[in-house]
């Protein structure tokens, strides 16, 4: 049997995820399933070690090759519904502790995490603060309860990144042009050079017009108009394009945004 090579496994991961963004069939087949899996409500059939995360698996999957990647010592969320997005991060950051520990042979205390996970959403429900507060990742949580674009919330956010390294954030509150493009003025610039702004639900552009009727996004007003509105100001990001290519079913298409500089 020939001697495994990673290299070249990667390279073969990498020349396949390039063909995927020529593979139109693949593409309208994804897209498809986003159409008929969003009234349904697929995406909340989901949990993280036990929280309802509220997105699709293939997002989840990138989310954690991320965190891998990055090594952020502070993730940024806004929206926190259930807190299963938190948890995720959460747990994440304890593995890359973990590996820390690992690596230098020294004792890993729980209580006291080195890296965290900072949520902000305008309504905490108690019920889902109870629980994310009960939950074994609670030591590397902060919630921080107000609009995520109000100048003292995110004076408040700023003030603890200034604590932080390398840092990586998520966008994934009030999914409208406007509040989406305030969110990356006042958050993305927190972003690390080679992390990740990821903005979520920008598939709301591609979706039918009267898929959310009683909601005031839609086709022309959603984060992924927000992201090109931003994008034409801040050349220091760019849409990483690998990965929507590798996920293919992704609510964050074009969402997926590099600091290059």
């Amino acid at each position: 049997m020939a001697e495994f090579n990673m290299s070249e496994f990667k390279q073969e991961v990498s020349a396949r995820i390039a063909e995927n963004g020529e593979n139109r069939q693949m593409a309208a087949a994804a897209q498809a399933f986003l159409h008929v899996s969003t009234q349904p409500k697929y995406c909340y059939n989901f949990a993280w070690l036990d929280r309802p995360i509220i997105q699709y698996p293939q997002d989840i999957v990138a989310i954690q090759e991320l965190i891998w990647s990055v090594k952020p010592d502070l993730i940024i969320e806004t929206g926190i519904a259930h807190g299963g997005s938190l948890i995720l991060s959460a747990s994440m950051l304890a593995l890359l502790d973990y590996n820390d520990a690992v690596e230098a042979g020294t004792l890993l205390d729980p209580a006291k995490p080195k890296r965290r996970v900072l949520g902000i959403d305008i309504d905490i429900r108690a019920h889902n603060r109870a629980a994310i507060e009960a939950h074994p990742m609670a030591s590397r949580i902060q919630m921080i309860e107000g609009s995520s674009i109000a100048p003292d919330i995110v004076e408040q956010v700023k003030a603890i990144a200034a604590n932080h390294n390398r840092i990586l954030v998520c966008l994934d509150s009030m999914h409208t042009h406007e509040h989406v493009l305030a969110e990356l003025e006042a958050y993305a610039p927190l972003t690390s050079i080679d992390s990740y702004c990821v903005v979520f639900d920008t598939i709301i552009e591609d979706l039918p017009a009267d898929m959310y009727p009683d909601r005031p996004w839609g086709p022309g007003n959603n984060p992924k108009s927000a992201v090109r509105a931003y994008l034409k100001r801040h050349p220091e990001f760019e849409i990483d394009y690998s990965i929507q290519h590798k996920l293919m079913i992704t609510v964050a298409p074009d969402g997926y945004l590099r600091r290059v500089r």
